[in-house]
């Protein structure tokens, strides 16, 4: 899951939605980066100048999927 708020319709930079087609792209700005944290440990939250990005990703998963990645791509 995941939200994003932004302040104004001119922040977003892209959206696709086809029809018969499963891909969504949304492209926009959030701005300067202003914070980055958790919410209670299980939502990543960057908040910018032009907006809030939230994702339902808690801390534990993103400390787990960082460890042994030094050096080598996804």
């Amino acid at each position: 899951m995941f939200t994003v708020e932004l302040n104004s319709k001119s922040d977003v930079k892209n959206l696709i939605l086809q029809n018969g087609v499963q891909r969504i792209v949304i492209e926009g700005t959030i701005g300067a980066l202003k914070h980055a944290g958790f919410v209670e440990d299980t939502v990543l939250e960057l908040v910018g100048t032009r907006g809030v990005l939230r994702v339902d990703l808690a801390r534990n998963d993103l400390a787990k999927s960082s460890h042994g990645k030094e050096g080598g791509a996804n």
